[in-house]
């Protein structure tokens, strides 16, 4: 017979592997678990996400249909300089009290003047080389390289410096007379080579380069 000692020393060891056990149970959840309320926020993080993402995509379909509704490839990319220089033009018209103006014209141009580069540099120039126009393909990106050195010198000297508005004047005349070379001589003696089939490809090349990196 087991004695009342022995009684309430079983009932005690009971006791504690019961709480052990219940304790484990409890605490089995890990730190990385989802709980309930986690549901809620994942969801509206995602919404968010796909509402941005659309908002993004509208943006580009718009600004490159606007530029596709220009015509042809070489129409798209004259639009595309005169945009260039409209920026120019209103970036001359500020003075040193408009930093912050002068460094959202800077972003603005910076975007639009790496846009056309990278149509030119990735479609039309290599056509111009499968079309033996190798020689105005190699001087057209070589001032390419120039072009990016303005930028660069503008990102570098600040909005407030004195010689500002200078820099950007002579950055805009090197655009304008690559601009004036392209659109006077190279592009209409290469779209007269082409029949239309490829003047086609080209526009549609253009056309989606400029979407994704709009």
């Amino acid at each position: 017979m087991a004695t009342r000692t022995q009684s309430r020393s079983s009932n005690r060891s009971s006791n504690r592997s019961s709480g052990s056990s219940s304790g484990r149970s409890g605490g089995s959840s890990s730190a990385f678990s989802w709980t309930d309320s986690a549901g809620p926020i994942i969801a509206a993080g995602l919404a968010g996400a796909a509402i941005g993402f659309a908002a993004n995509y509208g943006r580009k379909a718009l600004m490159q249909g606007m530029e596709a509704a220009a015509g042809d490839w070489d129409e798209i990319l004259t639009a595309e300089h005169e945009m260039a220089l409209s920026i120019f033009d209103k970036m001359l018209e500020t003075d040193e009290t408009q930093t912050f103006k002068r460094k959202m014209l800077l972003m603005k141009l910076t975007h639009a003047l790496d846009k056309h580069a990278h149509a030119e540099e990735m479609i039309v120039y290599p056509a111009l080389r499968e079309a033996n126009e190798a020689g105005d393909a190699d001087r057209l990106e070589n001032e390419h390289g120039y072009i990016k050195t303005y930028l660069y010198e503008l990102s570098q000297m600040g909005p407030e410096a004195s010689n500002w508005l200078e820099k950007v004047r002579e950055f805009r005349a090197e655009v304008a007379e690559h601009a004036n070379f392209e659109e006077q001589e190279v592009f209409p003696r290469f779209k007269r080579e082409m029949d239309e089939e490829q003047n086609d490809n080209i526009t549609a090349l253009v056309n989606k380069d400029g979407f994704w990196m709009a």
